[in-house]
């Protein structure tokens, strides 16, 4: 009798670590922290519809919105560990420390990396009309009038931004930075002339490269776009330690099982390798990343040491 109440107990006791192997055993949970319509609601939207059929189980894509991004983000970080809730965000999650003050998360410490799901370089364009034909007329034309440049963002901290800053920084140029509220506006300044240039996402200034109507100097990738194969990268052009790429990922709450972590990471990875997937990502300007999740974690930390030093570099101020 003693000796079958002994087996009982290690039943008991094996059963929560053989528990995460049955994951998903139902619908999942993903908040995208930004609007729709943005990249980064486009980008995790398509990848996770692959994602619930090779799971097997429905994921709900949840936009929850405000104050840049944190109240979904937060939201993530209270949720159970169990691997139903997780995070679509990229870039911006390392960014977010950077730009405020008082987070009600601790955005490295709550949340586990699991897997990359691609990064898009930024491309510098002008327009046709300012007569600067690379990155360094660019920058000969900035030296020759320092502080009469400017370029545009959209907004204060974003990706758009920092890109421009890891660009100036390298170039050791002193230009102006004009934040605007979005994309399009950032990008219709340079259009019409009055702003200089501007990094932006590959899918957002393509159509008008295409057209003429903007000229594309340099992408900031260690490697060329295939959406723009002709263009240089920065490092290319002579601009060492400019590569900011926007990347896009999944997160977890902090103590969600490692299996888990190490199932969805893998299943994410496969997801990527279909050609028609892959395909979607690529007319977006999106290359699919991968990593394993230790890999993606030391790939996120960095990100934080970089942001910091970018922010502190650009001189802004945590709100």
């Amino acid at each position: 009798m003693m000796n079958r109440l002994l087996a009982g107990l290690c039943l008991l006791l094996v059963v929560p670590a053989v528990h995460p192997q049955a994951w998903p055993a139902k619908t999942l949970r993903a908040i995208v922290p930004v609007g729709p319509g943005s990249s980064t609601d486009i980008v995790h939207r398509l990848v996770l519809e692959r994602l619930a059929a090779g799971l097997g189980q429905a994921i709900v894509v949840e936009n929850r919105t405000g104050a840049g991004g944190t109240i979904g983000t937060a939201a993530v970080a209270k949720a159970e560990p169990d691997g139903y809730t997780v995070l679509a965000n990229g870039a911006a999650h390392t960014i977010a420390p950077a730009l405020y003050k008082s987070l009600p998360y601790d955005a490295q410490r709550d949340f586990m990396p699991v897997v990359p799901i691609g990064s898009s370089p930024s491309v510098l364009v002008v327009s046709p009309a300012r007569g600067l034909r690379s990155a360094k007329a660019v920058v000969d034309a900035a030296k020759g009038r320092p502080g009469s440049l400017n370029f545009s963002s959209v907004g204060i901290g974003t990706a758009t931004h920092l890109s421009a800053e890891r660009f100036v920084a390298s170039a050791g140029i002193d230009v102006v930075h004009v934040p605007f509220k979005g994309g399009a506006e950032a990008m219709t300044e340079v259009l019409g002339g009055r702003v200089d240039f501007f990094f932006g996402p590959v899918a957002l200034v393509l159509p008008h490269v295409r057209e003429g109507k903007l000229l594309a100097l340099a992408v900031n990738t260690a490697s060329r776009s295939p959406a723009l194969p002709d263009v240089p990268t920065l490092q290319e052009a002579g601009y060492r330690n400019a590569e900011y790429p926007i990347w896009f990922g999944l997160f977890a709450p902090a103590k969600t099982p490692q299996a888990v972590i190490e199932k969805l990471n893998a299943e994410t990875a496969k997801v990527l390798q279909v050609p028609e997937l892959r395909g979607k990502l690529s007319a977006l300007g999106v290359e699919p990343m991968v990593m394993t999740a230790q890999e993606f974690k030391a790939y996120v930390d960095n990100e934080f040491v970089v942001n910091a030093s970018l922010a502190k570099r650009a001189g802004l101020q945590a709100q």
